[in-house]
């Protein structure tokens, strides 16, 4: 899971930073962190729970299967 990929998640959403964070029951600065450029810098535990967020949304993260990685809507 890279921060990218949350980022676009909640884009194809149309879902903002404070969405997410209701969503996932996290503080909005930990979805700034989640999202952040580079490595992850938002503890395992609150990674799993804004992802699962997403998905119960309807995202579908795509990882790197001899592509790209990526997002998408079911």
């Amino acid at each position: 899971m890279t921060g990218n990929q949350i980022k676009a998640a909640r884009s194809l959403l149309g879902w903002t930073q404070a969405r997410v964070a209701e969503a996932s029951g996290v503080s909005i600065p930990t979805v700034k962190r989640a999202e952040g450029s580079g490595a992850l810098s938002a503890s395992p535990n609150a990674i799993a729970e804004i992802c699962k967020a997403l998905e119960d949304a309807g995202v579908v993260f795509i990882q790197e299967n001899g592509g790209s990685i990526g997002v998408r809507l079911k």
